[in-house]
């Protein structure tokens, strides 16, 4: 037999034994043989069976033999466990950065790093709630150029998407090239964005990666230093929970039901004191804007604002500027 056929042996051995076995799904020594031989055209006898599945082992392979008249044979621990497979599948699903044809396509590729027969064990029966995908199929090469740039420490350019009143995609500022020096890529809210310094604003700016038009081309410059007093969790907080309004400490009336959300707001260390029974006070700071001011109106009168006066004047007027608009 030839040494070729010798190393083809083994590999096509192992794809076999991967995709097709499991503790469900044993092969026994003679389905082996003749897999190998009817589709591949390998020829394999009991002996380099045998001797081919011990190196395998030694190689890591973790194959159990199922010991009867006849050794069967077949994979018992992977790389990924099923649970962990499943885990995968709901996120690349539920996912609102990835597209309908990326999610098939990861989605099929997890798949093989099960056996055939544990495939049908994979399919999910969730639903997701209104689950908006987008369109734009360069994404993963988009955040791929991003972080290559921001671990070379240069800057990018792009354009950028924005929609019209009726809906249309046009590039923004009539397709001005924007020029950026990336610092982080942050997954939040199921949206991926890019954050970076812009010369041209001079200050801290973000994108919303899947509306970067294509590509970015990575100049040879390179990025600009982050400011000193940047703080990247001060930051967040600014523009991911209460957007660009002014910072202030408000101090919050809170229905008891809501510690939880609180927290999960605004982390533990959070200042909250008992009000009554049925309600606690909390004091943080936030960015008095009409993003924070939308999110207290969210819960429907379970949330209110206490201090300062000025904060509660502004809130005030916003819900009368609202409710002129509806008459």
């Amino acid at each position: 037999m030839k040494a070729n056929e010798t190393k083809s042996r083994i590999l096509y051995l192992q794809k076999i034994l991967l995709e097709r076995t499991d503790e469900d799904h044993t092969l026994s020594t003679n389905q082996l043989i003749e897999i190998l031989k009817n589709e591949y055209g390998i020829s394999a006898y009991r002996t380099t069976i045998a001797s081919d599945i011990d190196a395998l082992r030694e190689f890591g392979l973790d194959i159990v033999t199922v010991r009867s008249t006849q050794c069967r044979y077949f994979v018992a621990n992977r790389r990924f466990e099923l649970p962990e497979l499943k885990l995968l599948i709901d996120a690349v699903e539920s996912s609102k950065f990835i597209t309908n044809k990326k999610s098939d396509a990861l989605i099929e590729k997890i798949h093989t790093l099960a056996s055939q027969g544990q495939v049908s064990k994979l399919k999910r029966n969730n639903y997701i709630v209104d689950r908006v995908k987008p369109n734009n199929e360069q994404i993963y090469y988009i955040v791929d150029t991003v972080n290559d740039a921001i671990n070379m420490g240069k800057q990018i350019s792009f354009q950028y998407y924005e929609y019209t009143g009726l809906k249309k995609k046009v590039l923004k500022n009539k397709g001005e090239v924007y020029r950026l020096s990336p610092y982080k890529l942050l997954w939040n809210g199921d949206y991926y964005y890019v954050i970076g310094y812009s010369e041209k604003k001079e200050k801290i700016v973000t994108f919303r990666v899947e509306r970067i038009a294509a590509i970015p081309k990575i100049l040879d410059a390179d990025a600009a230093e982050k400011p000193a007093d940047f703080d990247f969790t001060e930051f967040l907080k600014e523009v991911f929970f209460m957007y660009d309004g002014e910072a202030v400490k408000v101090e919050l009336r809170c229905d008891n039901s809501l510690m939880k959300t609180m927290i999960d707001r605004f982390g533990e260390d959070v200042t909250t004191l008992a009000c009554d029974m049925s309600s606690f006070r909390l004091v943080a700071e936030v960015s008095a804007s009409p993003t924070f001011f939308g999110w207290v109106f969210g819960f429907n009168g379970k949330v209110q604002i206490l201090a300062p006066e000025s904060v509660k004047r502004q809130y005030r007027l916003m819900i009368n500027e609202a409710a002129e608009a509806l008459a």
